[in-house]
């Protein structure tokens, strides 16, 4: 019999331009988890002996190529995927280009939170991304994200976006 090794700890983030839309990537067909997914909260392991806050802070650094402050939202258990992680969320405000790492996205935008809700169950998000979107959208306004009906007309520029 296996032990269960216990949840790591991530540090993911979202990340927003100062107009407030949130950074949307789709991952690389080559990357090892959800391979051509598409999620909002890049991010990685936080180190030994590492903070959530410092590692949310490299991650920013070597996965996009800025640095800015990161501001902690909030933590959660997420037992979707592979293996239960522990996510530290942050928030992250960029005022400069992003420089994605080169072979990890394939395509990257900007979305409104508006647009993003549109479109986040009708696309293969990454699962653990979209629950993290969930509780960071519902811990900013107070309230839960609205869910698309069927009969609503498709945002065609998300839309459009995602589907380029």
């Amino acid at each position: 019999m296996t032990a269960l090794s216990p949840p790591r700890p991530l540090a993911p983030k979202a990340t927003r331009d100062r107009a407030g839309r949130i950074w949307v990537l789709r991952r690389s067909e080559t990357h090892s988890r959800s391979p051509g997914y598409y999620d909002v909260m890049a991010g990685g392991a936080v180190n030994v002996g590492e903070s959530y806050e410092e590692a949310a802070a490299r991650e920013l650094s070597e996965e996009l190529g800025v640095r800015v402050a990161v501001r902690f939202m909030f933590k959660f258990l997420c037992r979707e995927g592979i293996s239960s992680v522990w996510f530290g969320v942050h928030e992250a405000v960029v005022t400069e280009p992003l420089i994605p790492e080169p072979g990890e996205i394939t395509w990257q935008g900007w979305l409104t939170e508006a647009e993003l809700c549109e479109v986040v169950d009708q696309r293969f998000f990454v699962p653990g991304g979209r629950r993290a979107l969930r509780r960071y959208l519902q811990s900013e306004s107070g309230r839960p994200l609205k869910r698309r009906l069927p009969g609503d007309p498709p945002m065609s520029v998300a839309t459009a976006m995602l589907s380029a």
